[in-house]
């Protein structure tokens, strides 16, 4: 049946050739040998019964946190002005295109370098494209968000997320202590900070890493050295 489909169409771009695009006669025998050379091709190459193979989108398709993007969206609507960038980059990761939303927001705070909002959201993209571990890049984001608006509460918060995540629960509580301590009572993140606090206690008391020194407080790492992992199903219960 395909065979009848294919040569059919062969017959009528010739006949659209001729009678349409007013092909002269003398040029008829070379058209049709090239009609026919290339449905020779196909008999011998093609495979019209072979099932049809889609290729897997290249980002692994890992939703983002409906709760933490509002999160972010709460912490940080004081402290930028790149309103229209965020809510592209948003909708971006909430599609799981973490690394879309990363090269978005690469532009976004060149064009912006200023804006606390956009490193934040920069920072979280990146961490969405390594699978919830942190990385130098994103470090330096969440850093560069810190020292622009050193009062947000985005820079320590989901850096200390991050942290966690990657097994550094000890650094991501003496993160979290801080900013709570820091918080204002009215703060609409206070409770939500209060309870990750409490489970992230409860995952450093099973795992038996040391708890932080005080001197460990608030700042944003320069680096993060290595430290055993927590079993990845206890560091995402802190979410």
């Amino acid at each position: 049946m395909i065979w009848v489909l294919i040569l059919g169409l062969a017959a009528l771009a010739f006949g659209a050739m001729v009678l349409a695009l007013r092909l002269p006669r003398s040029g008829w025998e070379v058209t049709g040998a090239a009609l026919l050379l290339g449905l020779a091709g196909y008999a011998v190459q093609g495979h019209p019964g072979l099932p049809g193979a889609p290729t897997p989108p290249a980002e692994t398709p890992q939703l983002a946190d409906a709760a933490l993007i509002k999160e972010r969206q709460q912490m940080g609507e004081a402290f930028g002005k790149g309103q229209a960038w965020l809510i592209m980059a948003d909708a971006l990761t909430r599609q799981g295109q973490f690394r879309a939303a990363a090269d978005l927001l690469g532009k976004a705070a060149r064009a912006n370098p200023d804006d606390a909002d956009i490193q934040v959201a920069l920072g979280n993209a990146l961490v969405g494209h390594s699978e919830g571990l942190i990385t130098p890049a994103a470090q330096f984001a969440f850093r560069r968000a810190a020292a622009i608006a050193p009062d947000h509460p985005g820079p320590p918060f989901f850096m200390g997320l991050a942290l966690a995540q990657s097994g550094r629960l000890a650094a991501a509580r003496a993160m979290w202590a801080d900013l709570l301590r820091k918080a204002p009572a009215d703060a609409p993140y206070r409770a939500d900070l209060a309870l990750r606090l409490q489970r992230l206690d409860q995952l450093i008391a099973a795992s038996g890493q040391a708890p932080a020194t005080s001197g460990e407080h608030a700042k944003v790492p320069e680096s993060t050295p290595s430290e055993p992992a927590a079993p990845a199903s206890n560091a995402a219960s802190a979410k």
